[in-house]
């Protein structure tokens, strides 16, 4: 269960729109590293988690990369709110405004929409952290490459800035939490046989008969 706050994780304010910066960034919201991906991806494979805190970590990371699909729903909104049809060719998404106008649709920057095929849950908590562990080193690199393309915005590049910085943290969570489920697997368990036990109790009463002094 979720409590929202109607505000977002970090104040965007974007005063001159640029389309085709729009263009770009757009892939985070719904490319294969981007935050659509990550949050359905984490939110998934937390049922599958041996623990409670790698649960809780994916759940914690998985809800916060919510709060970034907003952020950058409202990036890419606030870049083409109010450009002309002539800006929006220019930036070349003509075919773009011909399906969508200027509504939020979670695509890649080369146009191809999202596709869950990009989600990994494989059933192993090991193979899943590590695959996480890569999604945030993919993200962190798609983040530096649109701060590239910005830098002459720094309304837009602010905020960049900001989710790269969550990518690092996630990073390290999710090295945190694959530590912790391969301690939790690694774990022995051992049982005691009820029949040793009683062969130990049965022995251990012979002894204390006997005092061996041989009056038995």
């Amino acid at each position: 269960m979720w409590t929202y706050n109607k505000v977002l994780q970090y104040p965007i304010n974007i005063k001159c729109p640029n389309p085709k910066l729009a263009k770009f960034i757009i892939s985070q919201y719904g490319g294969p590293d981007g935050e659509l991906a990550a949050s359905l991806r984490y939110l998934s494979q937390r049922f599958g988690m041996p623990d409670q805190k790698s649960k809780a970590i994916l759940n914690d990371v998985g809800t916060e990369e919510l709060a970034h699909l907003e952020m950058v729903g409202t990036i890419v909104h606030q870049l083409t709110d109010g450009a002309s049809l002539e800006e929006i060719e220019k930036a070349g998404l003509g075919a773009y405004y011909t399906d969508h106008g200027v509504d939020v649709y979670p695509q890649s920057a080369a146009g191809v929409p999202f596709d869950a095929n990009c989600l990994a849950c494989k059933g192993d908590p090991i193979a899943n952290l590590q695959e996480d562990l890569a999604a945030e080193q993919k993200a962190r690199a798609t983040y530096e490459k649109l701060i590239d393309l910005c830098r002459d915005d720094p309304d837009v590049l602010d905020p960049l800035k900001f989710l790269r910085q969550r990518e690092i943290v996630h990073f390290q969570r999710f090295g945190e939490a694959l530590r912790g489920v391969q301690d939790k697997l690694a774990e022995k368990k051992f049982y005691m046989n009820n029949m040793n036990c009683n062969n130990m109790n049965n022995y251990s009463n012979n002894n204390n008969n006997n005092c061996g002094c041989g009056c038995n």
